[in-house]
């Protein structure tokens, strides 16, 4: 008879300790990683079995078969454990196949990366599906996925975030508030996003969505304050935190700015409720928007001080919107781009248009999330204009062909942003530094619209101007980021009318961010290593012992050498022995991002797909989808 000893996953896993709830943690047998998960949940131990040690798993999953048939053949199905044949001579999975358990995990996946209400695994579509695909699979229950799947998933990426920023000398911090008037009624009056930016031992930059919560009141900018300040000291952050990155939009109902009249995301309608366009402003609308960004400026620099900064990659979209908006007539052609846009992605077979807008086009039509940004709107303006004959040849419609002033205008539009894009571009991602890009990008655009000819948008060219001035001159001043640009090795100080005064501004910043290191640290940094000690080696002079440099020294050194394009994190990795106070402004300046967060990307996909106009109601635990979304990567890189 054949044993009737259990096949377990647990059998590949020493199991360290044993906690409440059955939480366990156990190392692998074969490479000692240290997993931590219910025992009820096996998916963590199957996937890192399949992925990590593909023998083992093959392994194992034989055993597991092989116990079924030999449980069948002897004893009959186990109660409870096995349900009716769908087809002949085929079985339900066992709970606790691992077939079963990735099934389950994909399902999670597919839930948190879509949004999607857990409710959905219960809905007699996906279940026929689900019988279609795989007919052995179990299909579980929504309140298994809310109550104990997505909570384990919660609690490994806090622990893999706290042991992160356990290591971590310094972090920024980026604050993100997410706010819809359609949708307040259904969920309450916004969430707010608290990501984490630091730098590893290694100097590589990650980042982390430490919290998503449900605000009450999305104007109180003490409460958004009293909850950063909780978070901070449950992940360790107090006393590490270098800058805040909190905008004057924190305590507004933001949207991404398009074009106005641009609707490349749509079907040439009008603007939806919630959408940002300039266009359409009740008179006074912007001072009392302005007069509302002031009064929360004020809020947040009493309680933040000099540790808050604006994110450069809104502010600079700010002023794309404000010099837009100086012009117009400017909403006329775009708004006839918009709807020839929209004709020949309706009309218009795809492999046609691959010669204008490329060939992975046909699948950024179909999202609407991937257009939502003036950027990328501008990416597809430049393609119909530099193909605009093509596109008038396959167009049936005389109503939506552009006249040659019309072209003129738009051409004029592209070029004088084009540059703007590039900023925007150049800033974007969150795996490399930013912040040193922001003050020199400054000086390109100011450079650029002072050189510009046009004439068609002169009044957008002035608007611009004035924009950038108000908006962003004062980058210029900034010391965070004079020493960000300044320790820039592609820049240094190649940028600079006044080299002394910015190397004064420099010192000062470095000097109050450094800690000189100790006679200890010095002494231990100079002796040899043992070997070179020994007597063998005695009559080799020992080099005498380096002298600390001053903060003054390494600077002057470091202006001294050629600029070079190699990586800043590589470069000061490599120069931290040389420069090791420089090194530490730098390891503290590069995590401050100028760029948007994962979390502000996913409130912008939430307030454009889920409304309750299209029928899509948010899921009640939209926080924690939020949450494990923008953290994806920590769970399943």
């Amino acid at each position: 008879m054949a044993s009737k000893s259990r096949v377990s996953i647990l059998d590949y896993f020493n199991i360290v300790c044993e906690g409440e709830n059955g939480k366990i943690e156990s190392n692998c047998k074969a490479c000692g990683t240290r997993i931590q998960a219910k025992r009820t949940v096996t998916s963590n131990f199957v996937t890192h079995l399949k992925r990590k040690h593909q023998a083992m798993y093959d392994e194992f999953v034989r055993k597991k078969d092989v116990k079924r048939e030999s449980m069948q053949n002897c004893t009959g199905p186990p109660s409870g454990r096995v349900i009716s044949q769908s087809s002949p001579g085929m079985n339900k999975f066992d709970y606790s196949d691992p077939r079963q358990s990735l099934i389950s995990e994909a399902i999670a996946k597919m839930i948190i990366r879509d949004l999607q209400p857990t409710q959905m695994v219960e809905y007699e579509g996906f279940r026929e599906l689900l019988q279609l695909l795989e007919p052995r699979y179990i299909p579980v229950p929504c309140h298994y996925i809310q109550q104990q799947l997505l909570p384990a998933y919660v609690s490994q990426v806090q622990l893999a975030a706290k042991q992160a920023l356990k290591g971590a000398e310094s972090c920024s911090v980026t604050l993100d508030l997410w706010r819809s008037s359609s949708v307040a009624n259904n969920c309450g009056a916004g969430y707010l996003g608290v990501t984490c930016h630091f730098m590893n031992a290694e100097w590589h930059i990650r980042s982390a969505l430490l919290a998503c919560l449900p605000l009450t009141d999305h104007g109180n900018t003490q409460q958004i304050l009293s909850e950063f300040d909780e978070i901070s000291e449950s992940y360790g952050m107090s006393g590490k935190v270098f800058r805040v990155v909190a905008d004057l939009s924190l305590c507004e109902n933001r949207s991404p700015f398009r074009f106005p009249g641009f609707n490349l995301i749509g079907n040439g309608e009008e603007d939806e409720e919630g959408e940002e366009d300039c266009s359409d402003e009740e008179p006074g609308a912007g001072e009392a928007k302005e007069a509302s960004s002031n009064e929360n400026r004020k809020s947040l620099d009493q309680c933040l001080g000099r540790s808050r900064v604006d994110c450069f990659a809104r502010l600079l979209a700010q002023c794309v919107k404000e010099g837009v908006c100086a012009s117009p007539q400017i909403s006329l052609p775009l708004n006839k781009a918009s709807h020839l846009y929209n004709y020949i992605v309706a009309t218009v077979a795809p492999e046609k248009l691959v010669q204008v807008f490329g060939s992975n086009t046909s699948t950024n039509w179909q999202r609407p999330s991937s257009m939502d940004k003036w950027n990328t709107q501008l990416k597809v303006l430049r393609q119909m204009v530099e193909s605009m004959d093509f596109l008038e040849d396959i167009v049936d419609r005389n109503d939506l062909v552009l006249g040659n002033l019309e072209k003129a205008l738009l051409r004029e539009l592209v070029e004088v942003l084009e540059p703007f894009e590039e900023a925007s571009d150049m800033v974007q991602g969150d795996k490399h530094v930013s912040i040193s890009l922001a003050l020199p990008c400054v000086l390109g655009l100011r450079k650029h619209l002072a050189e510009v000819v046009t004439h068609q948008c002169s009044g957008i060219v002035m608007g611009l101007s004035q924009a950038l001035d108000r908006r962003l001159a004062g980058i210029l001043e900034d010391p965070l980021y004079v020493t960000a640009a300044t320790l820039d090795p592609q820049f240094k100080l190649s940028w600079s009318s006044d080299s002394d005064w910015h190397k004064q501004v420099l010192l000062e910043e470095v000097g109050k961010h450094t800690r000189p290191l100790s006679p200890l640290e010095h002494h231990s940094e100079a002796q040899p290593s043992p070997s070179k000690r020994c007597k063998l080696f005695s009559f080799i002079k020992q080099r005498p012992t380096a002298q600390a440099k001053t903060v003054e020294q390494e600077l002057s050194t470091y202006l001294h050498e050629e600029p070079t394009d190699e990586d800043p994190l590589q470069y000061w990795k490599r120069k931290s022995i040389d420069f090791p106070l420089l090194s530490q402004v730098a390891k503290k300046v590069f995590t401050v991002p100028a760029t948007t967060t994962s979390v502000d990307q996913i409130f912008n996909l939430v307030s454009k797909t889920l409304r309750p106009e299209q029928c899509r109601f948010l899921p009640k635990n939209l926080d924690t989808l939020i949450y494990l979304k923008a953290n994806y990567r920590i769970l399943w890189s």
